[in-house]
């Protein structure tokens, strides 16, 4: 829309624009075209816009061909959305984006995000929608010049802090071009800046632990002119050595350190080598037949290295709700790091049974008990990592207590969100996670012997 359509419009809809809520209207077309040409828009993605306010970018997103889920907070401005663009690739949603679920979108196949950011709450928002692990594959945003800057920003500069590095983390952020106030009607007080997020390749940094990384860089930076050896001396004791180790001076404030020296300095202060030595292979599983019995026992890093027979278990943890729990892989772990799994699994070890193992497995992994019941038994295959695999159900709202060299993140998902997510990016999910969920879909009843009920074990229920 021109100028003067815009301005018409807004009288017509009864909308008076208000600053301090972010109401400043995008009357530049070329600008916004620009900003969806920079998202690369296909056919097959589906865009999350956040404040379409009279559609500036909404045209131009349509015209690419993608669909469109739109948050819009004013119910004048959803209803004129409605009536301008009336297709089914576009879904209006009237509501706070601050309230969005966005576990929805993990069951489309791409999602990319494109909004003008209001000013009064955009740090609030872009921690949401950045939040670790994200569905979304590409953030384009407009935001205040100066949080722009500081998300965008390199060590030694003034812009440089916690929140660079908090973003950074996970993100690429690219700072990708000023944007004047009077492209907008009102025009702010203050100019914007557009940019790029992308998320980082699992393998790009070395492994860490984001909470202890978090807590370091925050200590760090919580008194800016101190020197670092003075506000992490707790964290780090040795100081020195580890100043010299990753090469930097001694008396160095937070701002002077780029995201690699933070990463080991979290590292130094969160032991990961003795994260890193579990599961190292020297396990003793039960190597079985092809019938499932047992024939012997053998190192993790044996039966894995030569496709042994074997056994293990998966448990599937579901709200009261119906939710399910899934967990994310640590990056630890030397099968399927970062990948989506079952709730808690493992590998049945020497001298164990299934139902020993669930349990051990949930309090190890979730740090629960609960009752648990045998579903289905699924088949020694190469799917399975050549596993005889017995899956649990039970049912824990949590809180839960993640085993850290285990579990990257964890979080409950509505089933039918996990069963478009499967099929919408299996490759995010571990092998054997798909093989138990196309089973327990499918499962029977399971009736156990008369003497595993008599003997206290597990009892039988329906999936």
């Amino acid at each position: 829309m021109k100028l003067s359509e815009i301005d018409a419009t807004l009288r017509e809809i009864r909308v008076s624009p208000v600053k301090t809520l972010g109401q400043n209207f995008l009357h530049d077309r070329n600008l916004a075209r620009w900003i969806v040409e920079k998202a690369d828009l296909v056919p097959d993605d589906y865009v999350v816009e956040i404040g379409p306010g009279l559609g500036a970018l909404t045209e131009f997103i349509l015209e690419s061909g993608a669909r469109i889920l739109a948050i819009e907070k004013d119910q004048r401005l959803a209803e004129f959305l409605r009536k301008r663009f009336e297709t089914s690739r576009l879904e209006i949603i009237h509501g706070d984006a601050l309230e969005f679920d966005l576990r929805g979108l993990f069951a489309e196949p791409r999602v990319k995000l494109l909004g003008n950011l209001p000013y009064y709450i955009a740090s609030q928002l872009l921690l949401k929608f950045t939040k670790y692990p994200s569905p979304i594959s590409l953030w384009l945003l407009m935001l205040q010049k100066e949080m722009a800057r500081r998300i965008s920003a390199a060590p030694g500069t003034s812009d440089y802090g916690a929140l660079s590095l908090i973003v950074q983390l996970q993100y690429r952020v690219e700072f990708l071009r000023t944007v004047p106030a009077t492209v907008f009607l009102p025009a702010p007080d203050v100019d914007s800046a557009f940019v790029q997020i992308a998320p980082r390749r699992p393998d790009e940094l070395p492994p860490h632990d984001p909470e202890t990384f978090f807590q370091i860089v925050r200590q760090g930076f919580s008194q800016r002119r101190k020197q670092l050896r003075n506000l992490l001396r707790t964290e780090i004791p040795r100081w020195d050595e580890a100043a010299a180790t990753l090469g930097f001076d001694p008396r160095a404030r937070g701002e002077e350190l780029g995201l690699g020296q933070w990463i080991a300095l979290s590292n130094i202060a969160g032991s990961p080598a003795e994260k890193a030595t579990l599961g190292n292979g020297s396990e003793l599983f039960q190597v079985v037949d092809e019938n499932d019995e047992v024939t012997g026992a053998a190192p993790c890093s044996e039966v894995h290295g030569n496709n042994l027979r074997h056994r293990a278990v998966h448990v599937f943890i579901f709200s009261r709700q119906g939710e399910l729990f899934l967990q994310k892989r640590s990056r630890w772990k030397d099968r399927h790091p970062l990948l989506w799994d079952s709730s808690a699994a493992g590998h049945v070890d020497a001298g164990e049974d299934y139902d020993e193992t669930a349990v051990r497995e949930l309090q190890e992994e979730l740090g629960v008990v609960a009752r648990l019941t045998r579903v289905v038994k699924l088949p020694c295959t190469e799917q399975t990592g050549w596993e005889f695999i017995w899956l649990y159900r039970g049912e824990h709202d949590g809180p839960f207590q993640l085993s850290p060299s285990e579990i990257e993140h964890g979080e409950f998902f509505p089933v039918e969100i996990v069963d478009r997510w499967t099929k919408a990016r299996p490759h995010e999910f571990a092998p054997g996670f798909l093989e138990c969920w196309t089973a327990y879909q499918g499962a029977a009843v399971y009736k156990p012997p008369k003497s595993q009920t008599e003997e206290g074990g597990l009892e039988s229920a329906p999936p």
